[in-house]
């Protein structure tokens, strides 16, 4: 007898096929049956409505989060049951000291220091999330443990000792390497001695992860640098929050779309993830650049988090500089001064880009959300999976809610070698979200970011009821998502 049967269900089994109406039954962590699981121990009437696997977040930034806040309101709430950590170059392995990326990482002094990947899944391991937790392993966390903060090329024992760090963290479960080419140490890595490292995965399936080094008027030449590392080194590539940022680069995702065409006809395993809105989110520092050139003008940039300034947060840098006094052309300089790692969100993508790339069939769903849980992060962290059902998927009919599951759970889960997950079907993990298809939507505003989408009613971890009716049980059954196999139990 299963331990639990959710009866009536209008099932999308994450391939993106139509849904049916059925039964299915949970027991321990498996979908046992689907179609005719008999009675359970537990039964749930799902009548009118959505089943599907459990949300796969391919980008975020939770590296942190899912250890410092393990229950992750921020995504279990929004039907994500599965986070991949270690995007845009930065994670928590292997760090001699202090990481960097404190900003974006939300990471706190008394967090553990982990020297190798084997000591970080370890502690995944023993140290229970609500959600699933896999682990890429960030470039530039790997070059500064090797180098510093050198800005020179590597020397040949330096990238041995890269590729050799790589190699081990691909055999204990890792699920690709990622770069984030506007941040240090990254930015100093030339394309070369990236596809070098990138090689050592050759032959595992593991993609390369690319945040670009110019998503702006560069975006043609960074997408072709990303195609030859992935190409030349014999490896998958994904990239990262797929935009084309600025408005003199508006429109230009119609070429880099085809150029990701050109190159899956061509041969190439190539994919992209995006986030359903027109701004962005990251640390003020790694804007400068921009903001100088002039491409995004100060006031589209709006702090976000300043921990030890919460009187910016909600306000324009132009603001900012009223608040202190400063003349516009000096705020970020004294910004930063006063608050390193401040963070900002910038308002600089147009609507019509980021539908033509959501409708491409090459896109999945990744927040990259900054999991700041105060101040006045990117809605993004709290909605956009249900932003995607809700606005792009049954309000505006961009496709059929069948695909919009799948690129959330069935293609993430081919594209990261996660067998078992992002599927209905018996045998599959029960990872699964229960959803009124009529009324799920993200509600969370950038004036009032903090709140969880409507819609979700009940959300299940490895086969452990961890939503019921927009309440959290406590339950912590997440587990280390290795790469093509069986995970562990954390």
């Amino acid at each position: 007898m299963p331990e639990i049967v959710i009866r009536n269900a209008t099932v999308y089994d994450g391939s993106g096929t139509e849904p049916i109406q059925t039964d299915i039954g949970i027991d321990e962590c498996f979908i046992c049956n689907v179609g005719n699981p008999g009675n359970g121990k537990t039964e749930i009437d799902a009548t009118g409505l959505a089943l599907a696997p459990g949300f796969i977040d391919v980008h975020t930034h939770d590296d942190v989060a899912t250890i410092d806040n393990p229950e992750m309101p921020f995504k279990i709430f929004g039907g994500v049951t599965s986070c991949i950590v270690g995007n845009c170059g930065m994670g928590c392995a292997p760090v001699e000291n202090t990481p960097r990326s404190g900003g974006i990482l939300q990471r706190k002094e008394s967090f553990p220091i982990f020297q190798s990947f084997l000591a970080y899944i370890e502690y995944l391991q023993s140290h229970k999330s609500s959600v699933n937790v896999g682990v890429l392993a960030g470039f530039g966390t790997l070059r500064e443990f090797v180098m510093g903060q050198k800005k020179t090329e590597p020397t040949q024992a330096q990238l041995r000792q890269m590729k050799n760090l790589l190699a081990d963290g691909i055999s204990e479960g890792l699920l690709g390497l990622s770069t984030g080419l506007i941040y240090e140490p990254d930015i100093f890595a030339t394309t070369e001695e990236i596809r070098d490292v990138a090689s050592i995965m050759a032959g595992t399936g593991a993609p390369y992860v690319t945040h670009l080094r110019d998503e702006g008027k560069g975006l043609i030449n960074s997408i072709e640098e990303a195609l030859d590392i992935g190409e030349k080194a014999g490896v998958p590539v994904q990239l990262s929050h797929h935009k084309a940022a600025g408005s003199e680069a508006w429109g230009s995702v119609q070429d880099s779309l085809a150029m990701i065409e050109e190159a899956q006809a061509r041969g190439t395993d190539i994919h992209a993830d995006q986030y359903p809105y027109t701004a962005g989110s990251t640390v003020l520092k790694a804007l400068v650049p921009k903001i100088a050139a002039g491409s995004y003008p100060p006031e589209v940039v709006v702090v976000s988090g300043a921990p030890n300034h919460p009187e910016w947060e909600g306000c324009t840098l132009p603001e900012v500089g009223t608040l202190m006094r400063v003349p516009w052309d000096a705020v970020v300089s004294r910004v930063l001064d006063l608050e390193p790692d401040v963070t900002v969100i910038a308002h600089i993508m147009n609507e019509e880009d980021v539908q033509e790339v959501m409708r491409h069939p090459s896109t999945m769903i990744g927040s990259d959300g900054i999991p700041v849980l105060g101040g006045k992060p990117h809605p993004r962290l709290y909605g956009s999976f249900a932003r995607v059902l809700g606005r792009y998927a049954r309000d505006l009919g961009l496709f059929s809610v069948s695909e919009a599951v799948y690129r959330m759970t069935g293609l993430p889960a081919k594209k990261f070698g996660l067998t078992g997950r992002g599927v209905i079907r018996e045998g599959a993990y029960a990872d699964v979200v229960i959803f009124n298809p009529e009324t799920i939507i993200d509600r969370g505003t950038f004036e009032n970011p903090h709140q969880y989408p409507d819609g979700i009613k009940q959300v299940f971890v490895n086969g452990s009821l961890t939503v019921r009716d927009g309440i959290h049980t406590g339950v912590r059954n997440g587990v280390f998502l290795r790469r093509c196999a069986r995970p562990h139990n954390l």
